[in-house]
Order: structure tokens, then C-alpha cells, then sequence
């Protein structure tokens, strides 16, 4: 009898463990994830939005979750871009034949919008479109090649920053807003996969080191009327023919900002609660 009563009783505090579990709800409150993808750069050397030198990009970031539809990230990312007049369909750009990289990090805090409820939990709710837009931050430095060796843009003043016209040297930093579109499937109960594409506009036009005009090779002389690295830098049609960076002429398109996309798959950690529903009377 005695061991009667004690697997009744144990039965019943499994069973009540088990109600009280059942009507627990599961509740999202964020994630934590990597990404790997690829970006690529739209510029005064890629007016034509060509796609066809990605770099590689990875990042990191964590979400807040307010609800099953919204979100806030904060996300960082390395990646690099870069681009040649040498990859143009157009006459003159292949004749200017200017050419960048340059590493990228940035921050960025998003808003995540899903277009559908998302519950990982549940098989009904376990996939959602979602947009996603925001603002960051992001570092660059522009370098190209001369003869094999490495050199810095932006110390060379161009196109004549701080010493022709008024024109202002740039910074190494600058604003970006990402606008992108995504989907995103849970494979279980906390882990998800996603693919997401986000533009970024940017306030800067020297990502790439090309804005405006040139302003002639005499500008570049050095004291006994030698060419100096920038002036042999800033006109790099002379590797193609007569030069043609005489003063006045357009060297960019400074109405116009730099810009650049990534492309990244990523893969993240739910972080979650359990909270019991409402008591409705």
C-alpha cells in the first residue's frame, strides 16, 4: 500500500509539472548571430552599378525582440571594397584608368520589421520576409597601387583638398543608412538561419578617392619641378595614353554619394523565457 501511495503521488507532481510547463509561453527575447557574405561597391568608378568585384564582409550583431514582429540590432561589420576604371564598358573611364580599395568597419543600430509572425517554437510561425533599415558609422582609407607598392589616397590631396578652390580635405569617417530585405527560418528551437540584402547610402563621395575635377599636374610639382607621388597618383591615364587630367576636367561625380551593399547569410542564437499566459476571469 505504502508503495502504492508513493508512485500515485509521483505521478500526480509529474503530471502537475507537466500542466504547468504546457501552459507556459515561449517568449523571444532576442538573439545573437554571425554573418559571412560578400559586398560591393557603387561609385564614381562603378556608375552603372555593375556587379562584378564583390570582397568579402563578415559581421556580428545582437537583436532585441519586442514581440513576434519587431526588432532592434546592433550590428558590426569588416569588409572590404573596391573597384577599377579597368572593369568599365565606358571609353573615358577606361582611359582614366583610377583604381581603390579599402577596409570597412562599421556600426550600425537597425530596426527589424518581420512580415510575418515569427515563434521559433512553432512549425506554423518558424519562417518570415522581414525588412530591415537604420543608421551606422563606418571608417575608410582609400589605397590603389604604384608599381606593386601600396599607397595611402588620401595624405596625397588628390584633387587638391586643402590648398585649391577652398576645397576640404575628408575624413576617415563617415554615416551610412542601411535599407535591406531578408528571410529567416529557425532549424529548431534555438537556433536560426538567415539570408539578408542591405544597401547602404552614405554621406561621403571618397570611398573611393574621386569626387570633382582634376586640377592639373602642374599643382603636383615638386621643388625642382619633378612629378610628385600624388600628382603621379591623382592622373593615372598617362598608363594608357597622353594624359588627360588637365584642370577643370571632370574627374567625378560629386553630386552624387558613394555607396555599397552586402550580401551575407548568417546563422543566430535565440535568447528566451518561458512566462505563464494571462489569468482572464
Amino acid at each position: 500500500m505504502r508503495r502504492l501511495i508513493i508512485v500515485v503521488l509521483i505521478g500526480i507532481l509529474a503530471f502537475s509539472f507537466q500542466s504547468v510547463d504546457a501552459q507556459n509561453e515561449y517568449v523571444q527575447q532576442g538573439e545573437f548571430g554571425i554573418t559571412l557574405g560578400a559586398a560591393h561597391y557603387f561609385g564614381d568608378l562603378n556608375t552603372r552599378a555593375a556587379i562584378n568585384r564583390p570582397k568579402p564582409a563578415i559581421g556580428a550583431y545582437f537583436k532585441k525582440q519586442f514581440g513576434n514582429y519587431t526588432g532592434m540590432r546592433v550590428s558590426a561589420h569588416f569588409l572590404q571594397l573596391g573597384y577599377s576604371d579597368i572593369y568599365s564598358k565606358n571609353d573615358y573611364q577606361q582611359r582614366r584608368n583610377l583604381s581603390f580599395n579599402t577596409n570597412i568597419f562599421e556600426i550600425a543600430v537597425q530596426g527589424d520589421f518581420n512580415f510575418f509572425k515569427y515563434i521559433p517554437t512553432d512549425p506554423e510561425h518558424n519562417f518570415t520576409p522581414y525588412l530591415t533599415f537604420g543608421v551606422g558609422v563606418f571608417s575608410y582609407d582609400p589605397y590603389a597601387y604604384l608599381n606593386g607598392d601600396k599607397v595611402f589616397l588620401r595624405p596625397l590631396n588628390t584633387e587638391g583638398e586643402t590648398f585649391y578652390q577652398g576645397r576640404k580635405a575628408y575624413g576617415t569617417m563617415a554615416f551610412c543608412f542601411p535599407i535591406g530585405f531578408g528571410v529567416k527560418y529557425s532549424i529548431s528551437d534555438n537556433v536560426n538561419i538567415s539570408f539578408t540584402v542591405t544597401h547602404r547610402f552614405t554621406t561621403t563621395d571618397y570611398i573611393d578617392d574621386v569626387s570633382t575635377t582634376y586640377i592639373g599636374a602642374d599643382k603636383f610639382l615638386g621643388p625642382s619641378g619633378q612629378q610628385t607621388l600624388a600628382g603621379l597618383m591623382q592622373d593615372r591615364s598617362y598608363e594608357t595614353g597622353d594624359p588627360i587630367g588637365v584642370e577643370g576636367r571632370q574627374r567625378g561625380w560629386s553630386k552624387q554619394k558613394d555607396q555599397y551593399a552586402i550580401a551575407e547569410i548568417g546563422i543566430s542564437f535565440n535568447l528566451s523565457s518561458y512566462r505563464c499566459p494571462t489569468v482572464r476571469y
